[in-house]
């Protein structure tokens, strides 16, 4: 059910044991929004744990609290108890791994993806923000809770603005989400120093990605790019984050594609596009996003017959798509 900010900040005011998580996958607004809001809550007084379902990049490692976020044991999950809320950040329930299942807690979900089903039983969504951290500022701030005074706070919801906008270089970064940010240096927070260790790669993670790079592919008359990695081609490979940013750069492509296939039958799908609806298409596939940036997954479905499926989806989409101005090449 959606719900209001204010009915969203009285539901945080009113829990005092706060269980928070985020989706698979994490990005830097997934784990940025997460600690900030942990560092906001616990402020006030309040127990607050962070678990999310998934690997950590090292590189997250900047965010103040980065090593109090925990993981469900993968073979023998123990449930999580003595919560009265469970918040779900920056995505639907059915993303965030087993921890929903795990936490039975009553749920506050808070998005800025307009294909978010709310189905929580409570659900703040506003897809005007650029990030979930923009929205989490916004409750932040209705909390009473400074950002002046809490540089922590403030850096790891800098990050969620910052990783979600592309360094505020895409389009969606309003004047709102600038004048946050502004508030949020205002607060203490170096941009270099989290720029500097969210861009820093160890030498043979960069031999991996150019390795990967090699596999990009052309269709649709150009218009499409994208990177195919199945189990067998993903065992030789040490790193793929941030792949996806590489092959969208591309002249001339209106979309661009990663497909990976990290462990037998669980693959997944990250979309970016200059302006074609990829939610739409990943919504297909039970997915979801922004309508320039979107992911999805397939499970148990053979590797050629997942890629198949989505190279369809995506060849009726790009037939009825015309970009609004085109980009011209030589």
């Amino acid at each position: 059910m959606k719900i209001s900010l204010s009915e969203a900040v009285t539901a945080l005011r009113q829990a005092q044991h706060v269980v928070i998580t985020a989706h698979i996958n994490p990005d830097g607004d997934a784990i940025g929004s997460s600690l900030g809001l942990m560092h906001a809550l616990t402020s006030l007084g309040k127990e607050c744990r962070v678990y999310i379902d998934d690997d950590l990049r090292e590189i997250f490692r900047v965010l103040p609290g980065f090593d109090v976020i925990q993981r469900p044991d993968k073979e023998q999950p123990a449930p999580i108890e003595g919560a009265d809320l469970l918040v779900v950040l920056d995505t639907t329930l059915d993303r965030t791994g087993r921890i929903h299942k795990l936490c039975t807690a009553p749920v506050l979900n808070i998005d800025h993806h307009v294909t978010n089903d709310a189905q929580a039983e409570r659900a703040y969504v506003d897809g005007s923000r650029a990030a979930c951290a923009e929205i989490v500022c916004e409750i932040v701030r209705e909390l009473g809770v400074p950002f002046a005074g809490h540089k922590e706070l403030a850096m790891c919801l800098y990050t969620g603005l910052a990783t979600d906008t592309g360094f505020f270089s895409f389009s969606n970064t309003t004047a709102h989400t600038m004048h946050t940010a502004a508030d949020l240096l205002a607060a203490g927070v170096q941009p270099n120093v989290i720029s500097e260790a969210l861009e820093k790669r160890p030498f043979d993670d960069v031999q991996s990605l150019a390795k990967a790079l090699n596999r990009i592919e052309l269709w649709h008359d150009g218009r499409a790019a994208g990177v195919f990695l199945d189990c067998t081609q993903m065992a030789e490979l040490t790193h793929t984050e941030g792949l996806i940013d590489m092959v969208r750069v591309i002249d001339g492509t209106d979309v661009a594609v990663v497909m990976k296939e990290k462990e037998a039958g669980k693959i997944r799908v990250s979309m970016r596009s200059t302006g074609l609806d990829v939610a739409a298409i990943c919504k297909q596939f039970g997915g979801g996003g922004h309508v320039r940036a979107a992911g999805c997954g397939f499970k148990d479905v053979p590797f050629a017959e997942a890629r198949q499926r989505l190279l369809a989806a995506l060849d009726t989409a790009l037939d009825s798509y015309q970009p609004t101005n085109p980009t011209k090449t030589a």
